[in-house]
């Protein structure tokens, strides 16, 4: 069995590949417990850094509408895999520096002694923002410029911009030609029942299916098993499950289930962003803040791709298809009815599996690996409902978005199951790969 490098193992909470943060708890605890309970983390995006200032940057570039689109990036912009490439470069621009972990791409030449960890992240992240969105300057230039001027002349900021350069022309090299400009064919829909029914000839995220993973072999590596058979027993309960909770008209959804559906219909790039951005202000340790957040974007990227594989490998249709043409499934336990309608607007892309229960087990794991415990509290916030939602366990938004993909009519159970759990297995592969301290 490979040791975890990011200490989720029993064996690793009490190692010394802790991060730093967490050694004044750990050194008075035993298998991640503090006297005799599981230790507990609080997150809190109160410590601006670095990171965090160049975490807001990107997003913005990444999510900004463009007239002018030059690069495969510019042209089909994927915001996990774009500011995973962002990540990654400040993570290997500081962790140069600092010393205390593996390189995930890239070992720069420049000596990092005495180099500005400042500079070399802005350098990092310029550099890769550059390269990817150079019709975008708009939104990080002036953010460098500004940046870059308050950092004091000398050694260190001469140090620190040569090795961020040196990063991000390595990771913008590694990821170059990375799949997202392959040609695709207009889509053709299946007609057999069970086969997903496209709104049109280019279904969302077909291209995603082709970039190379960051960390996985391949986006297939962990795909799931088949959804159940049409004529079995578990198909027709999560069909009527979803057809009770999930429809327009509905008198078994609760108020509180059809609120969760909204809070969890945000958009996805912006509601992802803007709440995954918590976690870079989490900590005023330059060093792990770089690493939380290359680990989770990691994750992200690789979680969305294998997601969307295996989507379009089954291409199984969604709900509103399953339902009003359950006539044709072959199933006598599944119940017609043509005029059933989601509550919610249903993503033009296959149903199996969930890609909301895909990166949500994969943060899940992700903070459990990297804290080392289950009690990771954090909160979530939707523009759509104007609310703030708070989670007190690793697990908690993986229960919540499920409920939320089936009570929103766009899902079925057994397609966010199979969601949450390649996610975590993107993210323990992730784990016992990268991020680990030097030996």
């Amino acid at each position: 069995m490979t040791t975890n490098p990011l200490c989720a193992s029993r064996k690793a909470r009490h190692s010394p590949r802790w991060p730093k943060p967490l050694a004044f708890v750990l050194f008075f605890s035993m298998f991640g417990m503090v006297n005799g309970a599981e230790l507990s983390v609080t997150v809190e995006a109160n410590q601006p850094n670095v990171v965090a200032y160049w975490n807001q940057i990107a997003n913005t570039t990444v999510l900004a509408p463009s007239t002018t689109n030059t690069t495969a990036e510019e042209q089909r912009p994927s915001y996990q895999v774009d500011l995973a490439s962002v990540h990654v470069a400040i993570y290997d621009a500081v962790i140069a520096i600092d010393g205390r972990y593996k390189a995930f791409a890239v070992q720069p030449k420049v000596s990092p002694t005495g180099a500005s960890m400042d500079a070399a992240a802005s350098a990092a992240a310029y550099g890769v923002l550059h390269a990817l969105f150079p019709n975008r300057s708009a939104h990080y230039q002036a953010a460098y410029d500004s940046r870059i001027a308050a950092i004091p002349d000398g050694d260190a900021k001469t140090r620190g911009l040569a090795l961020g350069r040196e990063v991000a022309s390595g990771v913008v090299k590694l990821r170059a030609n990375d799949g997202r400009s392959v040609a695709l064919a207009p889509y053709i829909s299946g007609t057999d029942a069970g086969q997903f029914r496209s709104a049109g000839p280019n279904p969302f995220n077909r291209y995603v299916t082709s970039i190379k993973p960051f960390s996985l072999t391949r986006l297939d590596q962990f795909r799931p098993p088949p959804p159940p058979a049409l004529n079995s027993a578990a198909y027709a309960a999560a069909v009527e499950e979803t057809r009770l909770l999930g429809g327009t008209i509905s008198a078994a959804r609760t108020p509180e289930q059809l609120e969760t559906a909204r809070f969890h219909s945000d958009p996805p790039g912006p509601f992802v962003t803007r709440n995954l951005g918590r976690f870079a202000a989490s900590t005023g340790d330059v060093a792990e803040a770089a690493r939380l957040m290359a680990f989770i974007y990691v994750v992200h990227a690789d979680a969305i791709g294998a997601c969307f594989e295996a989507k379009y490998h089954y291409a199984a249709w969604r709900p509103m298809s399953a339902i009003t043409m359950a006539d044709t499934d072959g199933n006598d336990a599944t119940q017609i009815d043509a005029g059933w309608t989601p509550v919610l607007p249903t993503p033009n892309h296959p149903e199996y599996p969930a890609a909301h229960a895909c990166t949500s087990g994969g943060l899940g794991e992700t903070l459990l690996r990297y804290h080392g415990t289950h009690n990771v509290a954090y909160t979530w916030d939707s523009r759509t409902t104007g609310t703030t939602r708070s989670y007190a366990t690793t697990d908690a938004l993986d229960a919540e978005s499920q409920i939320a993909r089936i009570a929103g009519g766009m899902h079925f159970r057994f397609s966010t199951d199979a969601g949450v759990t390649l996610g975590k297995q993107v993210a323990q592969w992730v784990a016992d790969h990268h991020f680990a301290r030097r030996e």
